[in-house]
């Protein structure tokens, strides 16, 4: 499912996420095929955490400003390591900062306009 050189950006994320769809926005809007995994359905954002934190870094693909991280209890939210982060992440798709996107040697996360220009055009 995560290629090591995609022939095209793999975006990873939930559908009705607002950043979502601003980035498939965005990508769609510059010419950009890619292609769209909902990581919350296909169920494969556990086997694609070491991966992503490895590239990318488990404080960057953590989302702590979004509302499933409110709804953790203290003890959850406590002392969290990369062990703890990924366990969380997998067992809670929804703490995993969206969108990810997969350009085979690089991984984008989060949306900004101009990450996306600099490095997709």
């Amino acid at each position: 499912m995560n290629p090591a050189s995609p022939s095209q950006p793999i975006l990873f994320g939930i559908k009705n996420c607002d950043t979502m769809k601003k980035a498939m926005h965005w990508l769609s809007e510059n010419g950009v095929a890619y292609e769209f995994v909902d990581y919350k359905k296909a169920g494969i954002a556990a086997a694609n955490l070491p991966d992503w934190a490895a590239r990318a870094g488990w404080q960057k693909l953590l989302n702590t400003r979004g509302l499933m991280w409110k709804k953790l209890s203290e003890a959850e939210r406590s002392a969290v390591d990369e062990a703890k982060a990924l366990q969380l992440m997998a067992q809670y798709p929804a703490l995993i900062k969206r969108p990810v996107l997969d350009l085979g040697g690089e991984l984008l996360v989060g949306f900004s306009p101009e990450s996306y220009a600099e490095k997709l055009k």
